[in-house]
């Protein structure tokens, strides 16, 4: 069995959810894909892969936004 690097605990440290990371994750990759050079030097050419290791090496940030209710009226 492989291990996946970079590790799930890792990256749990460097995001404040599962969800955040998945979001980050699938931004970076699909600006990846779409020719942004990456951040890190990676032995993948996984873009999804290329992605979680730049998390990793803290080279990615999501910076969230508070989310309020709707006056009434």
């Amino acid at each position: 069995m492989t291990m996946i690097k970079p590790s799930l605990d890792e990256l749990a440290t460097k995001v404040d959810s599962k969800y955040s990371l998945v979001i980050l994750a699938a931004r970076r990759a699909r600006a990846i894909q779409d020719g942004s050079a990456p951040l890190v030097e990676s032995k993948s050419s996984k873009p999804v892969t290329i992605a979680l290791e730049e998390v990793a090496a803290d080279k990615l940030y999501m910076e969230r936004t508070q989310v309020s209710n709707r006056p009434n009226g």
